[in-house]
């Protein structure tokens, strides 16, 4: 199932597997200027191509390697005979066969391998704007953000997803969250988040700075808590007052647990 909605130039592709007419999990793509940037999961490749054969696409990025980015770019390669670019430290790891949890294969399913393009230089033209291609690990260690100085207009995958998390996959990094939230911050212009997960977030540096307050908050929390001898999961109960149910739907991938012990590790 897709979605669309408009964002000044930019239009919305919420994406998600239909399931007895209920979507379980949204993830977003987006359409500027005759570049789209990401391409959902497997299970919608076909509808996101027919959709878009009607629209002008001149090029296919993907903000890192996960599923349910890159899950349409055999399709769209095929059918409409485009590059798909990436970082360079995305390539290696788009071309790997993603070992997924049931959870992932059921809402996302495996993606089908194409053909991807380096990102050459720090940006990426199209007709009309010119996008910084800005390094944003954390989420994924090839994790990149697309920025567009003039418009104000940041894609940021899935970099930001809310101002209080509370939940994090095992592979994540929050301290590298938190940095890469922190370089966008301190970009010399107001930005516009347009994440994969969530709505459009116009004050997109409030947004990350209260993310960034609130997660350095949890550390300092999480610390105290150590040091008088808890340990995480008991942590996690004394901060959230038990797990995530995400936890026991994603086979304990998405968990506060995991967040907990992710803000431990931090200096």
């Amino acid at each position: 199932m897709i979605r669309t909605s408009t964002y000044e130039e930019v239009t919305r592709l919420s994406m998600g597997s239909d399931m007895d007419g209920n979507v379980l999990y949204w993830v977003s793509a987006y359409l500027v200027d005759g570049m789209l940037i990401d391409t959902g999961c497997k299970h919608t490749a076909e509808e996101l191509c027919k959709y878009l054969e009607t629209h002008q696409l001149n090029k296919v990025v993907n903000t890192h390697y996960h599923e349910d980015h890159i899950g349409g770019n055999k399709v769209i390669q095929d059918k409409l005979n485009l590059d798909i670019l990436a970082a360079p430290k995305s390539i290696p790891l788009i071309n790997e066969t993603p070992s997924l949890y049931p959870y992932q294969e059921l809402v996302w399913g495996y993606p089908d391998q194409a053909e991807i393009t380096p990102i050459e230089g720090d940006a990426i033209k199209t007709s009309l704007y010119s996008f910084e291609v800005i390094e944003t690990p954390g989420h994924s260690r090839d994790h990149i953000a697309l920025v567009e100085p003039s418009q104000g207009w940041c894609f940021s995958g899935d970099l930001f997803v809310s101002e209080k998390p509370k939940v994090l996959r095992p592979e994540e990094d929050i301290a590298e969250i938190i940095r890469s939230m922190k370089k966008l911050i301190e970009l010399p212009y107001n930005i516009t988040l347009f994440p994969s997960v969530g709505e459009v977030v116009v004050n997109g540096k409030e947004a990350m700075s209260n993310c960034v307050e609130y997660l350095s908050d949890l550390h300092q929390k999480s610390k105290q808590l150590a040091r008088e001898g808890l340990t995480p999961a008991e942590i996690r109960d004394a901060i959230f007052g038990k797990e995530s149910t995400l936890a026991m739907l994603t086979d304990g991938q998405f968990s506060s647990e995991n967040l907990i012990k992710s803000l431990l590790k931090m200096s």
